[in-house]
């Protein structure tokens, strides 16, 4: 099976593009209003892009009528957003924060969810996450599309705070990822948590490039 995107039909009934690069981390973002109104909202299409500095990016699409998202709206007005790791136990909420709500409505109180004082950032963290970023805004990438829906905005930040609940943080000073069970998006209406961790390390890889590799932080991370 085989077919050219834009150019032919898709001979499947569900197109497979978005369950190829699977699975897919949460960006649950959090952002305020230039009026003080705040948003939060997930994106399947986020990611670490560097850790020197820790720089970020979400693209979010437009939605049907050519609005663009309020996130990416606010982040560009206020200068800063929030990632907040979403996980199995607050997947209703993420769920909830997924619906287009008018821009005058509080989605933290829509989602249910309790909003957290930043240190750096002017919008809050949800409470019940255990971890977040706080991210300054950098720049956004604006990508063409073929309809209103597929235009894209791609946007950049540099991580200036890293917060993790105590709880979650191993003995070992690792982050217990089997505890917290992060979502990942597989595409169509599908989702899976991690549940399962296993460890392979890179044959002949030693020193700074195998602490590198583990993540193993410098006292300036």
């Amino acid at each position: 099976m085989h077919y050219a995107p834009g150019q032919e039909s898709c001979p499947l009934p569900f197109s497979p593009f978005k369950s190829c690069t699977v699975p897919r981390p949460i960006g649950w973002l959090s952002t305020i209003s230039a009026d003080g109104v705040l948003n939060l909202a997930p994106y399947s299409q986020w990611q670490n892009l560097s850790f020197d500095p820790p720089l970020v990016m979400f693209a979010a699409n437009q939605i049907s009528n050519g609005e663009r998202k309020h996130t990416v709206i606010n982040a560009e007005e206020t200068g800063w957003f929030v990632w907040n790791m979403a996980t199995y136990a607050l997947r209703d909420a993420v769920n909830l924060s997924a619906i287009e709500w008018p821009e005058e409505e509080n989605e933290f109180a829509r989602a249910g969810v309790t909003p957290l004082a930043s240190i750096n950032a002017p919008c809050p963290r949800v409470k019940e996450s255990p971890a977040h970023f706080e991210c300054r805004y950098l720049s956004t990438h604006r990508l063409r599309g073929n309809s209103n829906h597929g235009w894209v905005d791609v946007v950049y930040g540099e991580v200036e705070r890293i917060h993790v609940a105590d709880e979650v943080i191993m003995p070992d000073g690792k982050m217990d990822i089997t505890r917290i069970r992060p979502l990942a998006r597989l595409g169509y209406y599908d989702y899976t948590s991690v549940t399962d961790v296993f460890e392979m390390r890179i044959p002949g890889a030693s020193g700074a490039a195998a602490a590198g590799l583990e993540g193993k932080a410098s006292n300036t991370d």
